[in-house]
């Protein structure tokens, strides 16, 4: 049943959660490295996302393909995709990092033509292109330096925006229950994680419990409550174009706690970049909801 004020609290609630997670990668990441972020990040996320499934009983126990599937899936989302996230943001600046992981809906649509044949409009062509501008304009604002290794972070950020928007496209082949399909793919990546933590020689010790809070805040609000959330605001709204739009203020809002929780200084540059980006993506959006209608 459609209920547009309860999907509006939905979905206003995960853009607020969605503008906080870079600002938490970064305290997360004052404590503890990359590993154990995604590790403990990983596993958070898996039990929130067992408990979300017992509540909304969409648990099941999977069958062969199922787990094939996750095993697969899983290597790409949480694993590789957040190992490579979490490096960039350890690398830059936050106000950096995350608009240029915020072009995967470019790439996305790029791969749509691509794997899905679907048709390649101007409208691709402008936001592409709007798209580049921007990573253009936020890379000019950085002081390029090996010491700070700059360019690995930028190249490892925009890396991420393929590898999500690789993800989105296998898992659109997926038929069962995408809360059940979500749980085992951070199950599997979990193990990944931790098997990845004991090759690399780390121990699974926690400095102290404000790292255990801002690792258990990184998995319950980037990786998994908050994707429940938006679920359910598309679920029940009649309207998900308008839904869609809530989560372009994310990224400004985003700025905002970068600021006074980081105590990043935002550029100028940071705003034009982050700013061609979003139109990209608006101009690409409304190419889709022509090809809808």
């Amino acid at each position: 049943m459609k209920n547009e004020k309860i999907s509006y609290f939905y979905a206003l609630l995960a853009v607020f959660f969605w503008s906080t997670v870079a600002s938490a990668f970064k305290v997360a990441l004052m404590y503890v490295d990359v590993l154990k972020l995604l590790f403990y990040a990983s596993l958070t996320s898996t039990a929130v996302l067992f408990l979300v499934n017992v509540i909304f009983k969409t648990f099941s126990i999977p069958d062969k393909r199922q787990i094939v599937n996750s095993i697969f899936l899983g290597a790409i989302n949480p694993f590789i995709y957040y190992l490579v996230l979490f490096k960039a943001y350890d690398l830059l600046p936050a106000q950096i990092a995350q608009p240029l992981n915020y072009t995967w809906p470019i790439v996305l649509s790029v791969f749509s033509v691509i794997f899905l044949h679907q048709r390649f409009h101007i409208k691709l062509l402008i936001s592409i292109l709007l798209s580049f501008a921007g990573v253009v304009v936020l890379s000019l604002g950085m002081n390029f330096s090996v010491k700070n290794f700059d360019l690995v972070g930028i190249f490892l950020a925009l890396a991420s925006a393929f590898i999500w928007a690789s993800y989105w496209i296998l898992n659109m082949k997926r038929t069962f229950s995408p809360l059940m399909g979500l749980f085992l793919n951070f199950l599997f990546g979990t193990l990944y994680s931790g098997i990845f933590l004991l090759i690399s020689g780390e121990n699974f010790l926690l400095p102290n419990i404000d790292s255990l809070l801002s690792l258990a805040y990184v998995g319950t609000f980037e990786m998994g409550l908050t994707f429940v959330l938006w679920f359910n605001a598309l679920k029940l709204s009649s309207n998900t174009a308008k839904i869609s739009n809530l989560i372009y203020i994310a990224p400004f809002l985003s700025l905002i706690f970068i600021h006074y929780i980081i105590g990043e200084k935002i550029r100028i540059t940071t705003l034009y970049g982050l700013a061609l980006i979003v139109v990209s993506i608006l101009v690409q959006s409304l190419n889709l909801k022509k090809e809808l209608t």
